[in-house]
């Protein structure tokens, strides 16, 4: 068993994470696993920073003058706070469309504070607190500005996501074809790929080696704009957001469903894929940690700010420590190209 987490409670072990872990350059060479670097998972929301890239590729960017807080709510699970749902209505607007125009669905802002604030002041949810409500106003921009119809942008037929399969294709290292899609929550496709894929992603987001210039571009482009306004792509107190701000731009971070996780790290020019094989994301920072600690990454002060995150406590509801999120694996290194 691949076990990456013991939850131990009372000084024993109570449950296990099992999980799959692959580091890759820049160049496409795992460097670094634990587990099956091959193992096969749905990029999900990990994948926004890419599916960004035709949204500055086609010109549309440019066209509606967009700033990177737009750029970077393109790429977020935002947490519904006032601040990105008047940003992405703003997106709406300078491009001519409003919220029923967003095939995101309808939920619930994730922040429990600003679900409340909606809630007491009368409003109902709408696709705009839907915490993909970013990438989807970003994808009918470029509809908007390349003349298409913009009804059923989601559909992965639809030029839209012809343009945004081919860009994540590319960025992992894949021909289109080979890449089996699902439908992500939010209606978008979705792409089923290698955990080393998923990491060279990562790594090419740090430094775009072997794309072509306009590709080149756009990542740069968005992953200053993430790096710029990082409280337009998360919720300001979850793991991902502590680890940037600690990092002081040099790791930038995305989290999916089901427990994916992803990080590059622009010195080393490294990428990193995480999958809980359970789905669950509770082990995530507690797996992030130790990945980095084995790999020297911040050892010598970032890390220091995230110690809570090493072992993990894990708490009742009346508040008590009950027992500990502690990881229990070692990267394996290799030198073979993905």
């Amino acid at each position: 068993m691949n076990i990456l987490v013991e939850e131990t409670r009372a000084g024993v072990v109570d449950n296990v994470h099992l999980g799959h872990i692959a580091v890759v350059n820049a160049d496409g060479k795992v460097l670094y696993h634990y587990g099956d670097p091959n193992y096969m998972t749905y990029g999900r929301s990990a994948l926004k920073p890419m599916q960004a890239i035709p949204i500055i590729e086609t010109g549309a960017a440019d066209h509606f003058q967009f700033e990177d807080a737009d750029l970077a709510i393109f790429c977020a699970s935002h947490s519904g706070e006032e601040r990105h749902r008047s940003r992405v209505r703003a997106i709406l607007k300078q491009i001519g469309k409003d919220e029923h125009d967003l095939e995101c669905g309808v939920m619930a802002p994730i922040s429990k504070t600003s679900n409340e604030e909606l809630i007491r002041s009368g409003q109902k949810a709408d696709p705009v607190c839907n915490c993909c409500s970013g990438v989807h106003a970003g994808m009918l921009a470029t509809a908007v500005y390349l003349g298409e119809d913009t009804h059923g942008y989601v559909h992965k037929d639809h030029p839209v996501q012809r343009r945004v399969a081919q860009a994540v294709a590319n960025v992992v290292g894949l021909p289109v074809t080979e890449i089996h899609t699902g439908l992500d929550g939010c209606d978008i496709p979705t792409y089923y790929l290698p955990l080393k894929h998923l990491a060279w992603g990562f790594a090419r987001l740090a430094q775009p080696k072997g794309l072509d210039e306009s590709q080149q571009n756009a990542i740069v482009r968005i992953v200053e704009a993430m790096d710029k306004r990082p409280d337009m792509v998360t919720e300001k107190n979850i793991y991902s957001a502590k680890l940037i701000r600690a990092f002081e731009g040099r790791i930038l971070a995305k989290e999916g469903a089901k427990g994916v996780f992803c990080l590059f790290d622009r010195e080393r020019e490294l990428g990193v894929a995480v999958k809980i094989a359970d789905g669950g994301a509770e082990p995530i920072p507690a797996v992030v940690n130790e990945i980095l600690r084995q790999l020297d990454i911040g050892t010598n002060g970032p890390l220091d700010e995230l110690t809570s995150y090493d072992r993990e406590s894990i708490k009742n509801i009346p508040g008590h420590v009950v027992g500990y999120m502690e990881p229990r694996f070692s990267l394996s290194q290799t030198s073979r190209g993905v």
